[in-house]
């Protein structure tokens, strides 16, 4: 059996070898492998908070979204609505119906495409006037200079154009039931005479002086056509809410009345309008 010889290497090839061997041992087993960066801590997770609700529809009047904001506007423009004098806060409940009227009747405008006369600047200035000028709550401010309507509006939480706005619907609706109900209304001599005798002359002490029939005779017919008015439209009212689709979410402002909301459209037409002393 044949022996092969042994195998030699030559000093320069163990010494490369060698030194392979070296660089291979320094790289891979003489220096540790850097460590891993550490790894940023995970921002706590949030505690769940409750939803914030910014706002709600509280109703729906024919797919007209009314909003509980909608409501709060409505109690804050309430202070400027004469009508409401000594009847305290208005209620959430009974501003709900005003809006639910208010609804009903501008799409029955559209519905029926009335163009009801558009109230003029002059008109909308002096209905705002009106308002500082006698509103009692204004009176006590002194809103007739512009500074104390300023701060009235402030106190109130209301803006200038918002209170123009509301003005000017409130000219538009009084308008619109003008030109819808009083033609045809028409009240006769004996009714004017019949209102000065049992409504009028009553409210005077024996020995008071109080005017004559021929003095207040226009202003009396005044009154009994807008008190007509106010029956005719109270019934239109009535019927728009019968036929509507009005539906409330929240059954703490549902109202059983139908017609509760009614008279707020109707601002300065409740009353004799004459005053204790019958002056016109």
């Amino acid at each position: 059996m044949r022996t092969q010889p042994p195998i030699r290497i030559s000093k320069a090839r163990r010494g490369a070898g060698a030194w392979r061997f070296a660089v291979c041992f320094g790289l891979c087993f003489a220096a540790p492998a850097a460590p891993a960066p550490a790894q940023a801590p995970e921002p706590p997770t949030p505690t769940p908070q409750a939803p914030v609700v910014l706002d709600k529809v509280v109703a729906v009047v024919n797919r007209r979204v009314i909003l509980a904001s909608d409501i709060d506007e409505e109690i804050r423009l309430s202070i400027l609505d004469p009508d409401r004098i000594g009847q305290g806060i208005l209620t959430r409940k009974r501003a709900l119906d005003q809006l639910i009227s208010r609804a009903l009747i501008e799409q029955q405008i559209r519905r029926e495409d009335v163009q009801a006369e558009q109230p003029s600047q002059n008109e909308v200035n002096a209905r705002l006037m009106e308002i500082r000028r006698d509103l009692p709550a204004c009176v006590r401010q002194n809103c007739a200079s512009e500074q104390g309507w300023i701060d009235f509006l402030a106190a109130h939480d209301l803006t200038p154009e918002r209170v123009e706005a509301y003005a000017r619907y409130r000219i538009e609706i009084l308008h619109f039931i003008e030109e819808r109900f009083r033609p045809g209304i028409h009240i006769s001599p004996q009714e004017i005479e019949t209102y000065y005798w049992q409504t009028l002359m009553p409210q005077y002490a024996p020995g008071e002086a109080a005017p004559s029939l021929d003095r207040v005779s226009l202003r009396i017919q005044e009154i009994l056509l807008q008190q007509q008015v106010n029956v005719l439209f109270d019934e239109w009212l009535t019927n728009l809410r019968k036929q509507g689709d009005v539906e409330v979410f929240d059954e703490a402002l549902e109202s059983s009345d139908p017609h509760s909301g009614a008279q707020s459209i109707l601002p300065g037409a409740v009353g004799n309008g004459i005053g204790a002393k019958g002056t016109p």
